[in-house]
């Protein structure tokens, strides 16, 4: 049920949205770009190790940046992200030609999945995320390619990593000591969207970016949706989200800030070492005197003979979703809904173990078994692969503990993640030829 506690934010499209969560580093020079040329007669933005970006390609992307930021796409508004754009494809391309060098396939699979996520988390059904897109002039295409990137390059550095990824006892060990000994310090949950600056004429730029940025998040534009468009750091894949952290696990200037500032308010750009971080402020509570739901479910899950392609539900899907509910619909308990899943072949544990609600993702479904009364059948759960329906069989409210060991283990893993890719970045920029008009 990995859906129920690790689902990945690769993109998220709303009200006035649509994101990718690749990062947006500030652009080389301070000067405004040329206009953008026709799509007859589309011109170079830059030439990374020979494989050109054109302006169409600077084009296609701001427009969707702009959209993820709710902006109008206005040839004003695109020619002022122009720049970052640049910068961002950029990298991807850096990033895409050490996935080919590395023979890295992200299967058609995957990507289904990430979009699956992706209409999740909006409440979104299958092949609402094209329609939403094409309903602002936002191309599809450029969307996908840019989740596949992003996929293809969290593989790359996971085979980088190889087995040293996989932390050992005794890192487990430490880090849940350094956990216990934090018990009864105050700790603050942030959301976080970091700017780099990566040589000093790319500081105004930067500045000024940060700015812009965290005018339309006091505006309203949703955090997650900006962080996973916008950020370099390797929480952008979660919208941002850094948890509950310690002040004394964060950059000074941070911490100094962090202290200050009341629930729910956005930060000024704050220098860090690297570049500019935009933080906000979620919540803050004292570890261990807090109380959490803890969650018994079951779920019933269903493989759809064929899975969803091209983002669409065809005959396939629907008439199996609609066989699978007749039978979801009679079960009137937990042991029912675990009876329904054996029937469907156990593909997924019918019973995922206790369930902390605060984990849950997407918002949207952790939001569901918020208000889903016991013992009741929830609305279906439609995925790319398949289908699921969910009951909650028991709440229970106890004080937080330390996280479970598999939690722990991610938090580990997502360090050495962010640091692998930190550091490929700076080496494939540094020995790349990169020409920018």
């Amino acid at each position: 049920m990995k859906f129920l506690l690790r689902a990945a934010f690769f993109a998220t499209v709303c009200a006035a949205p649509a994101l990718a969560q690749s990062a947006v580093q500030p652009q080389t020079q301070s000067a405004a770009p040329a206009p953008l040329q026709s799509p007859d007669s589309a011109g170079m933005a830059a030439v990374v190790n020979g494989q050109v970006i054109t302006t169409q390609d600077v084009e296609a992307r701001a427009k969707l940046l702009a959209t993820s930021l709710g902006m109008q796409p206005t040839p004003d508004v695109i020619q002022r992200l122009s720049p970052q754009v640049t910068q961002q494809l950029i990298d991807e391309t850096l990033q895409q030609q050490e996935i080919n060098k590395l023979g890295i396939h992200v299967s058609d699979q995957d990507l289904a999945n990430a979009l699956s996520h992706i209409e999740q988390n909006n409440n979104l059904p299958a092949g609402g995320l094209a329609a939403k897109l094409e309903a602002t002039g936002v191309s599809y295409s450029t969307l996908l390619a840019q989740i596949r990137t992003s996929i293809g390059w969290q593989q790359v550095l996971h085979k980088v990593l190889g087995p040293g990824l996989t932390p050992t006892p005794g890192d487990l060990a430490a880090q849940k000591a350094a956990l216990q000994a934090s018990l009864g310090a105050t700790q603050y949950h942030l959301a976080e969207i970091f700017i780099p600056v990566t040589n000093p004429s790319d500081e105004t730029p930067a500045q000024h970016f940060a700015n812009t940025v965290i005018t339309q998040l006091r505006q309203g534009a949703p955090f997650p949706i900006v962080a996973a468009q916008f950020s370099q750091a390797q929480t952008a894949l979660s919208g941002g989200d850094l948890g509950f952290v310690q002040l004394n696990q964060l950059d000074p200037a941070v911490a100094a800030t962090v202290q200050n500032m009341p629930a729910g308010a956005i930060s000024n750009p704050i220098r860090v070492p690297g570049g500019y971080d935009i933080v906000q402020l979620l919540d803050k509570h004292d570890i261990g005197n807090q109380m959490q739901t803890i969650l018994d479910i079951r779920q019933a899950y269903g493989q759809y003979p064929q899975p969803v392609t091209g983002g669409q539900l065809g005959p396939v899907q629907i008439n199996f979703i609609t066989q699978f509910l007749a039978k979801a619909k009679t079960a009137t308990s937990c042991t029912a809904v675990q009876a329904i899943n054996a029937a469907y072949g156990n593909i997924q544990p019918s019973d995922p173990g206790p369930v902390n609600l605060a984990t849950v993702a997407p918002p949207a479904f952790q939001q569901l078994l918020a208000n889903l009364p016991l013992n009741t059948l929830s609305r279906p759960l439609v995925q790319a692969a398949g289908v699921s329906v969910v009951m909650i069989c028991n709440r229970m409210q106890e004080k937080a503990q330390l996280p479970p060991d598999d939690q722990i283990e991610n938090m580990i893993i997502d360090r050495r993640v962010q640091l692998e890719s930190e550091q490929m970045m700076d080496q494939l920029r540094h020995r790349s030829v990169i020409l920018q008009d």
